[in-house]
C-alpha cells in the first residue's frame, strides 16, 4: 500500500503516543540528561506530526511520527529508556 490514510496515521499516532508515555516513565536515572534529550526530540517530532496532520499534510505528519519513533527506538536500544516491550520498541523483551 502506498497511501497514507487518516486511519493509518491515527494508528501510528496511537502507537507513538503509547511508546512516548512508556519511555517517559522509564528514564535511566544515571543518564537523565541524555534520556530527557532523546525524549524531548521525540516529543517535538510528535508535536510536529500533530501540526502537519491539522494542516492535512499527511505525508509530513507520517514522516514526523517516524522520526519521533526513531528517537524512541534509539533511546531504547542504548538503554536510555529502560523498556522491555518489543511491540513498541526495537528491544528484546
Amino acid at each position: 500500500m502506498n497511501t497514507i490514510t487518516p486511519e493509518k496515521l491515527n494508528k501510528y499516532f496511537a502507537i507513538t503516543k503509547e511508546a512516548l508515555d512508556k519511555a517517559e516513565k522509564a528514564l535511566d536515572s544515571s543518564r537523565l540528561e541524555q534520556a530527557r534529550d532523546f525524549l524531548n526530540m521525540a516529543s517535538h517530532y510528535f508535536s510536529d506530526a500533530h501540526y502537519f496532520a491539522q494542516k492535512e499534510d499527511l505525508v509530513n505528519a507520517f514522516a514526523c511520527l517516524n522520526y519521533a519513533h526513531g528517537w524512541l527506538d534509539a533511546g531504547a536500544r542504548i538503554q536510555l529508556f529502560k523498556v522491555h516491550d518489543s511491540r513498541l520498541f526495537t528491544v528484546d523483551d
